[in-house]
């Protein structure tokens, strides 16, 4: 049968039930489990009945939504909007990118481009339809990126700026006649104009040489530019050794956004540095924004959003106002260091003593981060308020701090593509949580090479340790607008192909056969989200990081290999981080009121040598911040730091006093090697909220609110790149409770099903609860400790188990009930002293199903690239294995169906039950028995309970399974797609029915 399938059509929500911390520990509840009634919300925010079970679309997670330009149609943009919704986001951000699309001129953009008429009536389209199913619509503030504007020339003084320069050699007492140096690389295309800034001589010093940059004398550079005539200049080398002219020109770096040109006439990147950058984005969008659409994106209550910074020069990031703005912050001038900081395709070029070179280099660049931060991001933030729109942005890929950006910003983002591991997160975390921001946001699931190959199952193990360092807001990369001119089945997607290849993933939508199952995903990333925003964030650790730069890969010492494993957590401040107003110590605590840091650990500067320097200023808050009572170590000789800039006559004298007085008070240590952190933080009597007594790869975050702790715990790693694998991990875990009045109970907040249950063992001391966490790798469990009855629980503070030799011991509605997979008499100990025994009658052997009847939906590509043809075919399986391994099914994906059967005893009762497990299944997967839809399946950990479906005799089961589309494209773009090899999607197993029983504790 044939059967010809839009993919404009949406798709219904599905209710789910609960699974577990451990396997099967709370599913029991089963269908009459209650749902969540009431949960703590942030500061001044009531609960809601849903607050966990239906988090609202303000926390769900976004589509990054690729359009190819103006070239949409609004009946077409409110149909996506449509799909968005009903699969379970809660927003959009609409960008101009279509890398795929290699003849640009189909595109049209004198008439379709983007900031067109058709380009404006596809957004207002986009507004209306989101304001009417409550979905956030964000706005790049230019075409693709970087920040871009029509109508600006690449000599503009608006425009993006680089410094060239020259070089010539000059022997000792020799005669240099000719032109200035003309710029060692040719200007882009566009560039006409440019200004010769100074010319210089200085000696060559081959002791100060590398292998890369030529060494000179600092006390020989000498400025020439005075004797420049005409465009030439004469000089003679002093006969003391070898010297080098070199010529600094000021131009254009006529650079436009990735994959352009985009718009008529094209667009170029603005200096980001000055006002007049930020005044030419800001002016176009001033008049391209007619007052209905200013009432729209009010309404939308989005954000205007700028990508990474990837400004490309071939020498030095420039403008104009460098030279004052340095002497202004350092008192001296700039022009004689030039040549220690100018740059030859992202190459030093000289170098000075080794010492003043990295001081000279610190100063510069702290120098352009104060402008970036000044001129850029807050005269930004300050217009996206007075259109009472956020501003989100990706405030890194310069050398500028990173950490204090993210303090300016409303939303600071990160991104799993370009992020090497958690540390950097953690760098933007400490910004926003510092600043008294709530959410940090993540460009999501971006990964090379894998156009319509990409599986939820990988895009989970990705987010899992992103959750866990901070960020709680996804911005799925992407949703592809759904046709171009001259693209082919599944439809325009804008990154593939790429170069003729497949491209980066993912276009995710109705175009993918996982899209009628991805309300679990985004139900889940909500659910995440909902608790990571809740209240305020807590880290044991603040890292002072001299430069704030991230997306380096660079971590902490000891906390990132050792600390991390023992359960202790960290962010990142920098020195504008110490002027905010949260910046005080109470109780031993920095930012008492965020993130209640224990301790500040400070160490060498990692992009610099790891050098310990300091500066003065820096020097000063931080024994304030010690007298004030927190606790403090350092590692490294910092009683004989050094400035990080070029000190003043004095200032490493004033330098080594402050940190005499520092070292000198009894809250702080210093070490000199790295692994006696641990001790130290110990002796001054600093520990971990999570602690456990062995390493381990698990990953935590701790979000405190007024009524309840969270705790969001996940078998993960530290980067992508980590090898071995993450294994399972079984072990105890002791959560730090905040202490308040009454009892405190701990909570399972089940992020796939809504479910929020009371845990049935644990023992307790005080306020901190000690129980057994059991995750597969990748997999994530979230835990509450609050009031008792916080979450509509009925079981109250009723005595729990500290003890059992049951499998499971878990709250059902009939009370404290203990479960295992074989007969016999359990013994279990309560939190109130009474040992008790239980006996559970006789249990069936595990059931391996060995028939199964296969329906599959096979795609194809139809007469149109948005229309799919789906194939239906039926195969009869004596045993599971992948698709790819399948005949019939070798170049297939679509949605497999596989039933089959399993027969239970006659004497099977309401004290037994099951749990399916599935083994090896990729990509999505529903269950069905008898009829019901039962749990959603944990991508994970695919094991979910179906006692409450069972009964004796003949039972039907059903496993729903999606996969990627890549097996197809294979053979049907074998030009773009053939190099591919195929995947092993499908249900592979080993599927078990895995019976138990269980009987309330009497």
């Amino acid at each position: 049968m044939h059967e010809l399938v839009s993919q404009r059509g949406g798709m219904s929500r599905r209710a789910v039930l609960a699974t577990s911390l451990a396997a099967g520990a709370v599913a029991a509840l089963g269908a009459a489990a209650p749902a969540a009634t009431a949960l703590p919300a942030g500061a001044g925010s009531a609960p809601a009945a849903d607050w966990f079970a239906d988090p609202p679309r303000s926390v769900r997670p976004k589509f990054r939504w690729w359009w190819p330009d103006g070239l949409v149609d609004p009946d077409e943009i409110a149909r996506e909007i449509d799909q968005i919704a009903d699969a379970g986001f809660g927003g959009v951000e609409i960008a101009a990118v279509h890398h795929s699309i290699k003849d640009k001129s189909v595109l049209d953009t004198t008439r379709h481009g983007w900031g067109s008429r058709p380009w404006l009536d596809g957004v207002e389209a986009a507004l209306r339809r989101a304001a009417r199913r409550g979905l956030t619509v964000d706005l790049t503030l230019g075409p693709s990126w970087p920040v871009a504007v029509p109508g600006i020339t690449p000599d503009d003084v608006a425009a993006a700026q680089e410094l060239a320069y020259g070089r010539a050699s000059v022997p000792g007492g020799t005669t240099y006649q000719g032109p200035v140096p003309e710029p060692v690389r040719p200007a882009a295309p566009g560039v006409t104009r440019r200004q010769l800034l100074t010319v210089q001589a200085a000696r060559v010093d081959t002791a100060n040489s590398t292998r890369k940059e030529t060494g000179l004398d600092l006390a020989s550079v000498r400025d020439l530019t005075a004797t420049v005539t005409g465009g030439a200049l004469t000089w003679t080398a002093p006969a003391d050794g070898d010297w080098v002219l070199i010529s600094y020109w000021q131009r254009g770096s006529g650079q436009q956004p990735e994959s352009g040109p985009h718009s008529s006439p094209a667009a170029y990147a603005v200096d980001h540095f000055s006002p007049a950058g930020t005044a030419a984005v800001t002016g176009y969008w001033d008049a391209l924004l007619t007052p209905s659409l200013k009432v729209l994106l009010k309404a939308a209550g989005g954000a205007f959003f700028e990508d990474s910074v990837e400004l490309e020069t071939e020498g030095l990031i420039w403008t104009a106002q460098l030279p004052d703005a340095f002497e202004k912050r350092t008192g001296r001038p700039l022009l004689p260091y030039l040549p220690a900081v100018v740059l030859d395709k992202s190459n030093q070029v000289f170098a000075f003593e080794a010492q003043v070179t990295r001081q000279i280099r610190h100063d510069f660049w702290e120098t352009v981060s104060d402008l970036f931060n000044r001129h850029h991001l807050h005269a930004l933030k300050t217009w996206a308020h007075s259109l009472d729109m956020a501003l989100r942005a990706q405030p890194y890929g310069l050398q500028t701090d990173a950490i204090a950006s993210a303090a300016i910003l409303d939303i600071p983002e990160g991104e799993s593509l370009g992020f090497k591991n958690l540390d950097d997160y953690r760098c933007l975390a400490g910004g926003r949580d510092m600043a008294g921001r709530t959410v940090l946001s993540c460009e999501a699931g971006a990964y090379n090479g894998t156009a319509y190959s990409t599986t939820w199952d990988r895009f989970l193990r990705t987010m899992g340790g992103a959750y866990a360092a901070g960020v709680n807001q996804t911005v799925v990369h992407g949703f592809s607008y759904a046709t171009a001119p001259q693209v082919n089945w599944p439809g325009f997607a804008a990154f593939s192909p790429y170069n003729g290849a497949p491209g980066y993933g993912e276009s995710w939508g109705p175009r993918q056969p996982t899209w009628g199952h991805v309300d679990d995903i985004s139900g889940y990333l909500g659910r995440v989200h909902r608790v990571l925003q809740a209240g305020t964030a807590r880290a044991d650790v603040a890292v002072f990081r001299q430069t704030g730069y991230t997306a380096t890969g660079i971590g902490a010492s000891w906390f990132t290999a050792t600390g991390i494993p023992l359960g202790w957590t960290h962010q990142f401040l920098s020195g504008p981080l110490l002027d905010l107003p949260s910046a005080t110590v109470s109780g031993g605590r920095l930012a008492p009121d965020g993130p209640a840091y224990k301790a500040l650990f400070v160490e060498g500067d990692f992009f610099y040598g790891s050098t310990p320097t300091l500066a003065v200023t820096d020097a000063r808050k931080l024994l304030e911040l010690a007298e004030a009572g927190l606790p403090m170590v350092l590692f490294g000789a910092f009683d004989q730091a050094q400035t990080p800039g070029v000190p003043e006559d004095g200032e490493t004298g004033r330098l080594r006093a402050l940190m005499a007085r520092l070292l000198a008070l009894p809250g702080v240590v210093r070490v000199t090697d790295k692994a006696a952190v641990g001790d130290a933080l110990a002796g001054l009597g600093v520990t971990p909220d999570v602690r456990y007594a062995t390493s381990s790869t698990l990953l935590n975050a701790h979000r405190a609110t007024d009524e309840a702790d969270f705790y969001y715990l996940c078998n993960g790693k530290h980067a992508e790149t980590v090898k071995p694998a993450v294994a399972a991990i079984d072990h105890d875990v002791t959560l730090r409770g905040t202490r308040r009045r009454g009892a405190t109970v701990p909570y399972l907040l089940d992020a796939w099903t809504g479910r929020a249950v009371r845990l049935a063992r644990y023992t307790q001391d005080g306020d901190d609860v000690t129980l057994r966490v059991t995750l597969q790798p990748g997999e994530t469990v979230i835990i509450a400790l609050g009031r008792p009855g916080l979450f509509g629980d009925r079981h109250g503070n009723r005595p729990h188990a500290v003890a059992s030799d049951a499998d499971d011991v878990l709250f059902t509605g009939r009370g404290l009930t203990v479960r295992a997979g074989a007969a016999g008499t359990r013994t279990t100990r309560l939190s109130d002293g009474r040992t008790v025994t239980t006996t559970l009658p006789s249990v069936p052997d595990p059931i391996t199903p060995t028939a199964w009847e296969l329906e599959v939906e096979d795609w194809y590509p139809g007469s149109a690239a948005t229309r799919t043809e789906r194939v239906r075919r039926t195969l009869t399986l004596d045993a599971l294995a992948p698709w790819s391994k399948i005949p019939e099914l070798a170049d297939s994906a679509g949605i497999g169906r596989y039933r089959t059967g399993v027969t239970l005893p006659d004497d099977w009762t309401a004290s037994h039950g099951a749990v399916l497990e599935l083994g090896q299944v990729s990509d999505t997967v529903r269950v069905t028995v008898n009829g019901t839809s039962v749990p959603a399946v944990d991508r994970l950990h695919p094991v979910v309970d179906v006692g409450p479906y069972l009964h004796g005799g003949h039972n039907s089961i059903e496993v729903e399974v999606a996969t990627p589309l890549i097996n197809r494209l294979r053979v049907a773009q074998p030009s773009v797609f053939g190099t591919a090899a195929r995947q092993d999607h499908g249900l592979v197993g080993p599927v078990r029915l895995v019976p138990y029983a269980q009987a309330v504790v009497s």
